[in-house]
């Protein structure tokens, strides 16, 4: 047994692998790096290079043994001809870069770890770069901190551009253009200390909620955790005042398309920026390919009449005209059933007006796609006969609904876009598969519970706003994930990793209803601020309010002074070429 100790601890302490003869050995200032090493009782085993003290039993040593086996078996062949490969061993060793170099018996790869600019200053990590995160970051940037307490900021998000998306349904009426809501993090954060990394979280491994159990054992505090990237980069947020490091989940929410059977083959999210490139792309092939007076009309499925599916069916409307058929679905019975009167009652007066078709009271059963040896005739659509020209329109789509409410029948739609806006799932990143002492508290929708002052439960230094949040007002309802309250959480979370990171009292948050907007046209809009009661600005002074006050919600003032030039360009253009055509039909009707 001594024999099997003498060979197992070597191994453990970052030795070479069985056929390689390289060696690193540990050093002390590396030792909190080494995420591999999962049990303390492992860990002081590893750096003390000593056999188990006592009467170490058989169990004991098999124990040790197979964990180590465990997690750094790699390829294990038995029957293959390649040769039979027992360990992969992880060896580390600082670098001039502060990279962490693993080997193996194929060679060498590089395990990057971030670097952070300062040792003595506290590390706020920043996942997701929405509304929450980024935000959050620009008030960390904005505070009065002391000279040695203001925190290095990492910002961490999947894309380089951030993106306004209440804005994003401008983007197919050409209201806007794309770098006007979607600006680079590079130009929003150049004048700012704020550092930006693009790349996707691949899991996460906190250490606070092992503090008050490791303490007595490691006679110090645990450090924060670690971050794992997809592209292999370790993010380490502790410090050596753990108290002042932070981590802050801000990766916001994703579409749910796997809901009915051809959803997620067929149906369009609307939710990202690609989101909206990718349908304006195919609403543009779908102008071209109609264009004529012949030409069939463009129909148009939007399944869900929440906000977001009306926005949509209203500004598809207005940009088709004549030449588009859109049929919105929505299980409930009317539209936007959580908006205020005024709201809905405007985007009704919108949609009827444009001929919109409702199907209120019935949920998708499946969409199907139509293939060229398909006949369609029979199908009914409203009680007409739909026929498909499956060679000249070979992606075409049928909807089948299915009455959510008694006294309706069903019903087959035909369309040749599907937009879906039904539902979305929060985005949380996984936690280290291999530590299962680790575990998040999350509610029926998959968001992070947090207490008043927005912390994780359970998880002290991890903050969770926005869409990643399950967080309740005061008459114990879950807050909506909207743009709103993330703008609003973002100011309370900088303000509280201020507080956290000064030694001051942390604050609740406290939700606060402005109001709520919603577009419904290139000069229309529908707006209920909460401090007047019963009031609703529509048309185009609701238009100009709604667009005045996104205005002042961007990100930088720099920005903020490029847009309000171009939107105040744009108007004057539009105003302009509305009077030479208010003109000229004078002229020519005189």
């Amino acid at each position: 047994m001594s024999q099997l100790g003498g060979r197992c601890c070597p191994i453990l302490g970052g030795g070479p692998a069985v056929n390689g003869p390289r060696r690193a050995e540990i050093h002390p200032q590396s030792r909190r790096q080494l995420a591999h090493f999962r049990s303390p009782r492992l860990w002081r085993a590893m750096a003390s290079r000593e056999p188990f003290k006592g009467k170490a039993t058989q169990n004991q040593w098999e124990k040790l043994f197979l964990d180590c086996t465990r997690r750094y078996t790699s390829d294990l062949s038995i029957f293959g001809k390649t040769p039979v490969r027992f360990f992969c061993s992880i060896s580390s060793s600082r670098v001039q870069d502060n990279r962490f170099v693993r080997h193996s018996s194929e060679g060498e790869t590089e395990l990057p770890s971030y670097t952070w600019p300062d040792n003595q200053r506290p590390r706020v990590c920043i996942l997701g770069g929405g509304f929450g995160g980024l935000y959050t970051a620009l008030r960390l940037e904005s505070l009065v901190w002391p000279d040695d307490r203001k925190p290095q900021v990492l910002l961490v998000d999947q894309s380089d551009q951030f993106v306004f998306k209440p804005m994003l349904y401008e983007l197919l009426s050409g209201e806007v253009d794309d770098w006007e809501i979607a600006p680079s993090f590079t130009d929003l954060l150049k004048n700012t200390s704020v550092q930006f990394v693009k790349d996707r979280v691949k899991f996460i491994r906190p250490l606070d909620h092992l503090n008050h159990i490791e303490m007595g054992e490691l006679g110090r505090s645990c450090s924060g955790g670690l971050v794992h990237l997809e592209s292999g980069i370790i993010i380490e947020y502790d410090w050596s005042l753990p108290q002042c490091s932070r981590l802050v989940l801000a990766l916001g929410a994703e579409a749910k398309l796997d809901v009915v059977p051809g959803s997620a083959e067929y149906a369009f999210p609307f939710l990202t920026l690609e989101d909206a490139r990718k349908v304006n792309s195919k609403l543009t092939t779908l102008e071209r390919q109609r264009f004529g007076k012949d030409s069939p009309p463009i129909h148009v499925a939007i399944v869900g009449c929440g906000y977001s599916g009306v926005e949509l069916a209203a500004t598809i409307s207005e940009r088709l005209e004549d030449r588009g058929i859109i049929q919105a679905i929505n299980v409930e019975t009317t539209i936007c059933p959580n908006a205020p009167p005024g709201n809905r009652e405007a985007a009704l007066r919108v949609l009827q007006s444009r001929k919109t078709q409702l199907f209120l009271g019935y949920f998708v059963s499946c969409i199907k796609e139509v293939s060229a040896s398909e006949d369609s005739v029979g199908m009914t659509r409203i009680g007409e006969e739909m026929s498909i020209d499956a060679k000249n329109h070979r992606n075409k789509f049928i909807l089948e609904l299915q009455p959510a409410q008694r006294g309706l029948e069903s019903q087959i739609l035909e369309a040749d876009i599907v937009l879906w806006t039904v539902g979305c799932k929060p985005v949380i990143p996984h936690l280290d598969p291999f530590d299962q002492s680790n575990t998040f508290p999350l509610n029926g929708r998959g968001q992070a519970e947090t207490d008043e002052t927005l912390r994780v439960r359970g998880h002290p230094r991890i903050f969770a706003i926005g869409d990643s949040a399950a967080l309740r007002d005061s008459s114990g309802k879950l807050l909506p994930a909207t743009a709103q309250v993330a703008f609003q959480q973002a100011d309370f979370a900088g303000w509280n990793l201020w507080a956290a990171i000064n030694d001051r009292p942390l604050l609740p948050f406290r939700f606060q209803k402005l109001g709520e907007m919603m577009t419904l046209g290139r000069n229309d809009a529908a707006i209920s601020p909460s401090f007047i009661e019963s009031l609703t600005l529509e048309g185009p002074l609701g238009h100009a309010a709604r667009k005045i006050a996104y205005l002042l919600r961007l990100p930088t003032d720099e920005h903020r002074i490029k847009v309000g030039i171009s939107w105040l360009t744009k108007s004057v253009v539009d105003s302009v070429a509305s009077l030479q055509s208010t003109v000229t039909k004078v002229i020519s009707g005189s």
